[in-house]
């Protein structure tokens, strides 16, 4: 980069030198011959120590910059160190050298854009000469990180600005410049005045150049047909899309796990996850293929930015992966990184801020230029923290490229906490949630909110010879409870730990420092935290897995349940939600959670999973005596299996979009006898993902959800079908008086009492969620496919 800026000065320094004796500067009062002279001999002299003293300056940041600062993956001699910017004084320097490196930038800019009439090329080259000179670095050898940045920055935009001139130069050669006269298109009335703005200013911000603006005509038409509007596109310039390419399936992990990184201790986690898993994914892989009998899928550009792990978030997960925190979260941003690797998508995957701006295309400067064209990806995965980080960064281009993002979400956002307006104005705004995404683009952990689609991760498989071994192997009387931090042991655990320990042995795997064991009751025989194989291994001789109640809907569970325990977990009298339990408020739901793991208990449900009041000593110790007595294979969900999950994901990708405008299409009639719909004889259903022959139209009691109205009748909740049946034709049997459009969300619904029917107004606002003990709603149901809620039969 450095050799750049002493190449830009050079050259812009000789091509003045060319100039001068045609410059008024040399004319009266003193024309004379020998002084004439005597300026060609100092100019030269001094471009040399305009020269010499830049380049001393970046030899000494490059030299002393990597000594003041901890080593640290991805740093390079010239990252800013925000330890150094300390104090008052450090304060005022640092805003001189800015300055300073301001002027210098200014200059550099001016010269750059000489052309042969300046009057006052000796005056701007002296003053850049003044500003060199001012710049000493005595003293300074502790802040040189601070500044370094600023002159690398500067390096970068002096090389874009001379490689834009070049290919500007080779596009003249070309015979383009005929295109780069200034349109008169009363299509675009402010393109003149736009060029004419861009010729005065576009070296104020440095974003122009980053777009490849270069002074000329050319790059001034291409920047306001690209990246803004004010200006026609171009017809030399070429507007075709690359061809689509095919996804195909991988089963070489190897360059994911490149991608993935080192550096934080919950990376490593990741990689060790993805590297363990590596045979289930490549078998799962050649299945899911035989499954789709090899048909085209498209590939697409995936960016996965995982917020919650980057610095400027805080990562407060890291630093705990050894000690006992949480994992849940590492374990399926893995599983979401395999499954779109092996996929055969095109993956990008940032960890930084620095690198989102990278990837994003994110201009540098002061914020003249749009993120603008289109965007480098098809889809972004990322989950709150990078929401908050793309707003930032992104600003209101966020806007337009929201259709393409999906936010993994674990505990769901509902649509009344989604939709910024409804949620202010109805006391649903929390921290998180309104981002006025559809419903659909919040993906969870596991599928309790049908209003989000559910992502989900991967519970290891096992094979028939390890299922015959682990039954062999069960020892009758084990127990292994689920709480790796000390502090889960406390708050009244002691009366039903007692009861468990007169039937079996108790084991613990809680973290704890050696100096420090942690306070279990005696009788626990505490592992401490063991790795993951390990802890496989724990499992697989116990019978039994026991829940203190939180962490609420880990995936811990479903791996005992898939290495043969029975998992034992509380019951909640009253349901635990935002509105009791304080660590649900704040979040963007109104779930009620019945148990610790309410998909254990009711997707899989006995025996494997039993749920008892914890507070009843009778029901504890009769489950715990029902537990020894009951024999369990080992058994895992289909849709928690690598396949399940690359079925799913392989769903969304290639049949969810939401950046298409949603076209309601013809209405449907309902048939006879039916909860089903068909079409008008004379129409054809529109095209629609899920497909409309899987949509089943059912009617809620009062008080009742659409998510309780559709699993009563053995369907799924389905809000994409909510626009075809948000009309007066879904209401015939129903005797409305009044049929209003308003913004709620329980709407489509009405009331008996009043004979009041309402239709949704918001789109967003469509809830399957949703319910009010006055009304009754239109509830759009669905089939689904065994072993895998989120998809229905047709739907693959």
């Amino acid at each position: 980069m450095l050799p750049a800026v002493f190449t830009s000065l050079l050259s812009t320094s000789s091509a003045h030198l060319h100039i001068f004796p045609h410059s008024p500067v040399f004319a009266s009062p003193f024309p004379s011959l020998p002084f004439i002279c005597c300026c060609y001999l100092i100019l030269p002299t001094l471009i040399f120590v305009v020269g010499i003293g830049f380049f001393s300056l970046c030899f000494l940041m490059t030299s002393l910059g990597g000594q003041f600062s901890a080593k640290r993956l991805g740093d390079s001699p010239f990252t800013i160190r925000t330890e150094v910017l300390g104090g008052v004084e450090s304060r005022s320097v640092l805003r001189k050298i800015s300055d300073m490196l301001e002027v210098i930038l200014k200059r550099m800019d001016t010269l750059s854009n000489l052309d042969n009439t300046s009057t006052t090329d000796a005056r701007r080259l002296d003053e850049l000469s003044s500003a060199i000179n001012r710049f000493q670095p005595a003293g300074l050898v502790e802040r040189i990180q601070a500044i370094a940045q600023n002159v690398s920055n500067m390096a970068i935009r002096v090389e874009q600005i001379l490689q834009n001139s070049m290919m500007q130069g080779r596009a003249v050669r070309e015979g383009t410049s005929s295109q780069c006269e200034v349109p008169r298109d009363p299509r675009f009335p402010e393109c003149p005045g736009k060029v004419d703005w861009m010729r005065a200013r576009w070296t104020s911000d440095p974003c122009y150049a980053f777009y490849g603006v270069d002074g000329s005509d050319c790059s001034f038409l291409i920047y306001l047909s690209e990246v803004e509007w004010f200006c026609p596109p171009l017809t030399w310039r070429n507007h075709s899309s690359p061809p689509t390419q095919h996804a195909a399936f991988r089963t070489d992990l190897s360059v994911l796990l490149d991608q993935v990184g080192t550096g934080k201790e919950s990376l490593s986690f990741m990689k060790r996850r993805i590297r363990r898993l590596a045979q289930q994914w490549a078998t799962a892989a050649n299945r899911l293929d035989t499954k789709l009998e090899q048909r085209w899928r498209d590939q697409k550009k995936i960016l996965v930015h995982v917020g919650f792990l980057t610095e400027e978030s805080g990562d407060v997960f890291s630093p705990k992966v050894l000690k006992g925190g949480p994992l849940g979260e590492m374990v399926q941003w893995a599983d979401i990184l395999t499954a779109l690797h092996v996929l055969g998508h095109n993956l990008k995957i940032s960890m930084s801020v620095k690198e989102l701006q990278g990837f994003l295309g994110v201009p540098p400067g002061r914020g003249s230029c749009p993120l603008t064209g289109p965007l480098p990806f098809d889809l972004i995965y990322t989950d709150y923290h990078g929401m908050q980080q793309m707003k930032q960064h992104m600003g209101l281009s966020l806007k337009k490229h929201k259709c393409h993002i999906r936010v993994i979400d674990t505990f769901g956002t509902e649509p009344a906490y989604n939709h910024e307006e409804y949620a202010t104005l109805h006391g649903y705004r929390t921290n998180w949630g309104y981002w006025n995404l559809n419903a659909r683009q919040y993906m969870t952990m596991f599928p309790h909110t049908p209003d989000n689609s559910f992502m989900g991760f991967v519970s290891e498989e096992l094979n028939e010879t390890e299922k015959r071994s682990i039954q062999q192997n069960k020892v009758n009387n084990m127990a292994v409870v689920y709480g790796k931090e000390a502090s889960m042991w406390k708050q009244g655990k002691e009366g039903f730990l007692q009861i468990l320990h007169r039937y079996m042995e108790v084991h613990g795997t809680v973290y704890y420092e050696t100096q420090r064991p942690p306070e279990v009751p005696a009788f626990v025989k505490n592992h401490g935290l063991l790795p993951q194989h390990e802890l496989q291994q724990l499992l697989r001789k116990a019978k039994l897995f026991i829940g203190f109640g939180f962490p609420y809907e880990g995936p811990a569970p479903l791996e005992a349940i898939a290495n043969g325990c029975i998992f034992l977990q509380p019951k909640f009298h009253p349901p635990h939600s935002s509105l009791n339990h304080e660590f649900f408020r704040g979040k963007p739901t109104s779930r009620e959670v019945s148990s610790q793991h309410p998909y254990a208990e009711q997707y899989i449900g006995r025996p494997h999973v039993m749920t008892v009041d914890y507070n009843n000593s009778l029901e504890f110790d009769s489950a715990i005596r029902e537990i020894m007595r009951t024999k369990v294979e080992p058994y895992l969900p289909y849709e928690y299996t690598c396949e399940g999950m690359l079925e799913r994901v392989h769903a969304y990708i290639q049949h969810q979009d939401f950046c298409a405008p949603e076209i309601v299409g013809p209405l449907f009639v309902p048939l006879p006898n039916s909860t089903a719909l068909g079409w008008a004889s004379n129409v054809t259903a529109p095209a629609a993902w899920p497909p409309l022959t899987s949509l089943r139209l059912l009617i809620s009691q009062e008080g009742q959800s659409c998510v309780e109205a559709c699993q009563s009748a053995g369907f799924i909740c389905e809000p994409a079908h909510f626009r075809f049946i948000n009309n007066k034709e879904a209401l015939l049997e129903v005797q409305c008086e009044v049929i209003d459009s308003e913004i709620n969300h329980i709407l489509p619904a009405f009331s008996v009492v009043r004979r009041e029917c309402g239709l949704q107004r918001e789109p967003l606002l469509f809830s399957c969620a949703g319910h009010s003990p006055k009304y009754r709603r239109l509830c759009p149901c669905r089939d689904f496919r065994r072993g895998q809620v989120a998809l229905c039969r047709d739907c693959l």
